[in-house]
């Protein structure tokens, strides 16, 4: 990753994740996964709705979940450390990300932890992504979405890329991940860079 000047040496690098109610925590769970590989402290947050969806889609427990990450905040803590600031990190990914999640994040007008500190992360002007799972998508829906863009958030549906050839689920769900990471910079081997059209 090329060095960030605004970015202390002797911090370490630390990543926001962010686990709302939609549909997809799996992009969640594997993002911990592949940084519990890496250098990057994560610090996790999960709404209510979230837990709930972790019941319906996986066999895993809540502990097993936060088991994968190095610092667990309830959703209801306003006054955790991922909530200022003063925090460095190099921003934070919601995945996936609710429509009612990028519509707080949007307006400004938080009311959990996750919302709280996407905007944070977006006014010291770190990087945000959000892994919207909806569709299909009506007009409100898009507003929400530009207006999110526009403030800085980086708008990423978890859309399947086939010129992979993926063979599994699982072989979309890591080259999704793996693009994600590359939006902060976070080294990684899930996926095959594309070199050009085969000959």
């Amino acid at each position: 990753m090329t060095a960030n000047p605004y970015y202390p040496a002797n911090e370490p690098r630390r990543l926001i994740v962010g686990i709302s109610g939609a549909t997809g925590i799996v992009y969640g769970v594997r993002l911990l996964e592949v940084l519990r590989q890496t250098d990057v402290e994560t610090h996790l947050v999960v709404t209510r709705p979230g837990l709930m969806t972790l019941n319906y889609e996986t066999d895993l427990s809540r502990d097993e979940l936060y088991a994968l990450a190095d610092h667990v905040h309830p959703e209801n803590d306003v006054g955790a450390s991922i909530a200022s600031g003063s925090m460095f990190t190099l921003g934070m990914i919601v995945a996936p990300c609710a429509v009612k999640s990028a519509a707080e994040i949007a307006s400004g007008a938080t009311q959990t932890l996750l919302t709280r500190a996407a905007d944070v992360t977006l006014k010291e002007r770190r990087r945000l992504v959000l892994m919207v799972r909806e569709s299909p998508l009506h007009t409100g829906h898009l507003r929400t979405l530009t207006e999110a863009s526009e403030i800085g958030a980086i708008v990423m549906p978890p859309m399947p890329a086939f010129y992979p050839r993926p063979e599994t689920i699982q072989d979309m769900i890591d080259h999704t991940v793996g693009r994600a990471l590359d939006l902060f910079g976070i080294e990684h081997t899930l996926t095959e860079r594309w070199t050009g059209r085969p000959a």
